[in-house]
């Protein structure tokens, strides 16, 4: 119980600054413009710089590649349910649910967390488990959920992989975990480098989501809401309990897990929502609460499990 005062401490450090990120754009300081700036610079800059960092100060077992599995297991789990529980209901129904059901916002959300509460070993856990996360995100959901609508869009390996392989995060995780596991070093200034842009992530990252948060919606669509959130959190829960108490890893890896189940709805949602004609306002809206739904979630986890 110790914990509870850093933690909630840290907690409203963060939400003050997706705050201050939110509060300066009403004021007109920055644009939307901006909210692609930042991304550019936290995706290609300061998290692949995190991830080089942190991988550089671990042994890497062979165990925690089973987080990549874990990730994309997690992902299919909830594009099922997605599914499931709209059987008997419109195709526009599933290809929504199956949408904004799952995926994970790590990069720019659950990464500071990890960054600021758990070691190496931690950031390592949850950057392993982001790339089975990625793999879904990036054009497997989307896939299945256009094969539900019936677009006649089918799953392309070749097209995912693209989408994969120009990522820079992904690439930094390939290149980091294949560097690790053969015991190679980089060079110590390097790591200094890196080390430096790196303790930016997360402060860009939540200025980012701040910038970029925005809840306009018809009142009548608040149940759809509140039900896709419930599902979704309810079922974070129950694979937050099962990765901590059920997984055989080490403490701080399944530390991160826990904490990776609460993380928000994938960023990327809302697009694919709308590209095939679905409610993009909805999903703009889940996406959004489901920011704070995890900064509050991941705060109590934190409290319990550190």
């Amino acid at each position: 119980m110790a914990a509870i005062l850093p933690v909630f401490s840290r907690a409203f450090a963060f939400v003050m600054i997706i705050a201050v990120g939110y509060v300066l754009k009403r004021r007109g300081f920055f644009h939307a413009k901006d909210f692609f700036l930042i991304s550019k610079i936290v995706i290609n800059i300061t998290l692949p710089s995190a991830i080089i960092s942190n991988f550089s100060k671990i042994t890497m077992e062979k165990s925690l590649l089973m987080m990549c599995v874990i990730g994309l297991v997690s992902n299919i789990l909830l594009v099922l349910l997605g599914f499931m529980i709209n059987l008997g209901r419109s195709k526009e129904d599933k290809m929504f649910d199956m949408i904004n059901l799952s995926g994970y916002n790590i990069g720019n959300f659950t990464v500071p967390f990890v960054q600021s509460f758990l070691g190496p070993v931690g950031f390592a856990a949850t950057s392993l488990f982001d790339a089975g996360n990625a793999v879904m995100c990036t054009g497997i959901t989307y896939s299945l959920a256009s094969a539900v609508m019936g677009t006649g869009e089918k799953v392309s390996i070749k097209a995912v992989l693209r989408k994969l392989f120009s990522s820079v995060p992904f690439d930094s995780y390939v290149v980091m975990t294949t560097l690790t596991i053969m015991n190679v070093k980089l060079p110590s200034l390097l790591i200094d480098f890196t080390g430096t842009v790196g303790g930016a992530n997360a402060f860009l990252a939540l200025l980012m989501l701040g910038i970029g948060f925005e809840v306009n919606l018809d009142k009548g669509k608040a149940a759809r809401i509140m039900k896709l959130l419930v599902l979704r959190y309810g079922t974070a829960v129950l694979f937050s309990l099962a990765f901590y108490f059920l997984m055989p890893f080490e403490l701080e890896v399944r530390q991160a897990l826990a904490i990776l189940s609460f993380g928000p709805v994938s960023s990327v949602s809302p697009a694919f929502t709308g590209n095939l004609g679905g409610d993009v306002e909805l999903a703009s809206a889940v996406n959004s609460l489901s920011i704070l739904v995890s900064i509050i979630s991941i705060t109590i986890a934190l409290i319990i499990i550190l």
